[in-house]
């Protein structure tokens, strides 16, 4: 027999590179614990950035890392073995508070007890007094420190860095080189007088802010005038594969916020049957947890059309490149004032740019320039846009039974 006792043999939990997201199969490690590190349940192991998004693996138990497959700047497949936790060594995760004992460093300051014997003699302020009068003799000292100092080299520097291009940016690169080598891009311009939905925002932005607890902004409406102009022309929400067409019955709408680590495309979902409130509260969120880099994997992939607001850096004009695979991209710029004929008077009115990039392989140009005139004409006048009006004879008779219906139930004009 044996004398002494049988150990608990470890349970090794090993933890795998999850599925990052459809069409992703790596990712490069950015981040990752050291060997020996204690993780909680859920919590991050490493963080990896791929061609969307940095995501984190997390720990699928609580305990200490005794193996790490991958290190940082190491490209790791999906499913791959990536560390390996021993759950027995729980308890000691508290250890990690550890390092909070660097504060230790205080009892260096229990020698500045002297200073209260320097404080004894009284001439010393008398020092004081005579210690402000240095800094003015300070910036003498600084004028010899220059000479050092290649100042011409600072201000006229030849050198070259060459840094790693991150894998978003990679990503970002190719796809945007793949739609302009595939698609027979067209941009179409119009532009767009901004008074009545500035009117409607300052009379009504207070009530509506006070109703949903959202700000209204622009993009709301210029959402539900692109998704009233995708219905009433379809081909712009179409796609080509291989000798087919697919058109869409529903409008994912891509919305491309700006990030820390670059420009990011998350995509609002079924936009057809969003209003404004739901609209503004999605896309407010969507920039919050893109500026925090918490925008999930699954919330870029697909997507049917896509806005991009270049106004909110002051872009005048540009020619949006289309999102693979989609057929067409609108691209908002900064609003001005110009002058503008009204009638026969020159008034300054806000105006915006329009454009709209587009796939002449599937879209004819009079579809195009339609359809960019409908999106104008609709934020010209957002009454249109409220009451739904531009769809009656193109899609849903119930809403020209209810228009109907809302026009013999409303009281007359001269009542």
């Amino acid at each position: 027999r044996c004398i002494f006792p049988r150990l608990p043999r470890a349970l090794a939990t090993v933890t795998k590179v999850p599925s990052l997201a459809e069409s992703i199969t790596e990712g490069e490690v950015k981040s990752i614990l050291n060997e020996g590190d204690f993780v909680a349940m859920d919590g991050p192991i490493a963080s990896l950035e791929t061609g969307k998004a940095t995501v984190d693996i997390k720990s699928t138990v609580s305990g200490k890392i005794i193996k790490l497959h991958a290190k940082v700047g190491q490209t790791v497949l999906v499913g791959n073995d990536f560390a390996i936790i021993d759950e027995t060594q729980v308890g000691s995760a508290k250890a990690a508070p550890a390092p909070a004992a660097a504060p230790t460093a205080a009892p260096a300051e229990a020698p500045k007890a002297p200073q209260p014997q320097e404080k004894k003699p009284e001439p010393k302020p008398q020092e004081q007094k005579v210690q402000a009068p240095a800094p003015e003799k300070k910036p003498i000292v600084p004028e010899p420190v220059s000479m050092k100092e290649p100042m011409p080299a600072v201000k006229f520097s030849r050198e070259v860095r060459r840094v790693p291009m991150s894998r978003l940016r990679q990503t970002a690169s190719k796809r945007l080189k793949e739609s302009q080598n595939t698609y027979a891009m067209l941009t179409t311009f119009n532009e767009c007088d901004m008074s009545e939905l500035t009117k409607l925002r300052k009379k009504l932005g207070d009530d509506f802010f006070k109703t949903h607890n959202s700000r209204l902004g622009f993009m709301s409406a210029f959402v539900r005038a692109s998704v009233m102009s995708l219905q009433k022309f379809p081909a712009i929400n179409a796609v080509i594969d291989g000798k087919e067409i697919v058109f869409h019955d529903y409008v994912d709408m891509s919305i491309a916020v700006s990030g820390p680590k670059g420009l990011l495309v998350p995509v609002l979902r079924n936009c057809d049957s969003l209003g404004f409130a739901e609209v503004e509260k999605a896309i407010s969120d969507l920039g919050a947890r893109a500026k925090a880099e918490k925008i999930a994997l699954e919330e870029m992939v697909g997507g049917t059309f896509t806005i991009t607001n270049g106004g909110v850096f002051g872009s005048m004009l540009s020619t949006p490149i289309i999102n693979i695979p989609q057929s067409a991209i609108l691209g908002l710029h900064s609003i001005k004032n110009r002058p503008v004929c009204i009638g026969n008077k020159i008034e300054a009115r806000p105006m915006m740019y329009l454009a709209l990039s587009y796939d002449h392989r599937l879209v004819d140009g009079r579809e195009a320039v339609l359809f960019l005139k409908n999106v104008k004409e609709l934020i010209e006048d957002p009454r249109k846009i409220l009451l739904d009006i531009q769809q009656i004879s193109f899609f849903h008779h119930t809403t020209q039974l209810n228009l109907i219906c809302l026009l013999y139930t409303s009281p007359s004009p001269r009542d």
